[in-house]
């Protein structure tokens, strides 16, 4: 998801962001952009933003919501703005140097969480008004495991053991909307609350894995390829969220009421 230390070889997600900002300069004649930022990590079933000191991020209260169109957003978590694809690496570093991580004897640097990055993208086009908006998650989730082969004791046991119950939890997400049942039950855990926006319903879902070709690990790597053949089985039909000229403006018009800021009476 990250690649190697000094960036020539690019993961998934600095990629992304370049690509992010890419577009939006090749469209920066027709539409205005905003692109805002949070990130939160699932450490032992409890959210944490990445964004502030690990002292503060303890104290804080984060609250998983939905909108009126069903956009998960993270309420109490540091959302910030970035205008320039450095600019959102630079926070992603900054959340990263707050994540869990430790030495297990399967990897020197194991997640010891899962790590979900929203990133919110609003466009407002020049010449009619409309406003069109989406949101981009990237999640890093950390592997199941298996305390035989990680030796995972005290701490690190009671770490893997939230993993792997969140892991599956999403298991049975992915399980349900493959089969299209009638109840998704997405409440059963955190992370699958958190995702619920980018599994089923108005999204498109990449899953990548990573497998390792040795014979020790081959029960994990048959278990994450079953996996992901169940996450192919997912169909949805994305469509875009965009509010004409009208709406937006009255939507600004309610937010500056909200802050006490005067509006003017044209609008």
């Amino acid at each position: 998801m990250v690649g190697d230390r000094d960036r020539r070889n690019p993961g998934i997600i600095p990629r992304t962001f370049t690509k992010i900002f890419e577009i939006i300069h090749d469209n920066e004649s027709k539409f205005e952009f905003k692109v805002s930022a949070y990130m939160l990590e699932l450490y032992n079933d409890r959210l944490q933003d990445l964004f502030v000191s690990p002292a503060e991020a303890f104290s804080k209260r984060i609250e998983i919501k939905r909108d009126r169109k069903g956009l998960v957003f993270a309420q109490g978590a540091e959302t910030k703005e970035a205008a320039s694809a450095g600019e959102l690496f630079a926070l992603f570093e900054q959340g990263c140097a707050n994540r869990h991580i430790a030495a297990t004897k399967m990897n020197v640097e194991s997640s010891r969480s899962h790590l979900i990055i929203g990133i919110m993208i609003e466009s407002r086009n020049l010449t009619n008004g409309s406003v069109s908006f989406g949101k981009l998650s990237l999640v890093d989730l950390a592997g199941s495991e298996r305390a035989s082969k990680t030796g995972a004791k005290d701490d690190q046991l009671k770490e893997a053991n939230s993993i792997n119950k969140s892991l599956s939890a999403l298991g049975d997400v992915i399980s349900a909307l493959s089969m299209e049942q009638p109840h998704v039950p997405y409440r059963n855990n955190k992370l699958t609350q958190l995702m619920q926006d980018s599994l089923g319903g108005n999204a498109k879902t990449l899953m990548f894995l990573n497998i390792s070709p040795s014979d020790c690990n081959l029960d994990e790597t048959l278990t994450s390829l079953i996996y992901a053949t169940r996450v192919k089985a997912i169909t949805n039909n994305a469509q875009r969220n965009i509010d004409s000229k009208e709406i937006a403006q009255l939507k600004e018009v309610i937010l500056k009421l909200k802050s006490g800021q005067p509006v003017e009476e044209d609008v």
